[in-house]
């Protein structure tokens, strides 16, 4: 393959990837997110985020809905280490 058509197919998988999240974004998170969303802000993918979930390992308090669950945003922020007051 040529340069161009591997350069191009590099650009497509990034996209295909969600963008890091941006601090302004973390600050306007909700009390509590996705399991996807929480990963984003990690800055890891969502099958990772559900194996660390499984094994006791992910970094910020998860709270089980039924079959479902949650991230807490302020357990979040602190695995960050993003301290809201002083952001703004």
């Amino acid at each position: 393959m040529s340069s161009s058509v591997l350069a191009a197919e590099e650009r497509r998988v990034r996209g295909a990837r969600s963008a890091p999240m941006t601090m302004a974004e973390l600050l306007t998170l909700p009390p509590a997110v996705s399991v996807s969303t929480a990963a984003r802000a990690l800055g890891i993918g969502k099958d990772k985020a559900y194996e660390l979930i499984k094994a006791g390992h992910f970094p910020a308090q998860v709270i089980p809905l039924g079959a479902t669950c949650r991230v807490a945003t302020a357990s979040l922020w602190e695995a960050l280490g993003v301290r809201p007051s002083d952001s703004r």
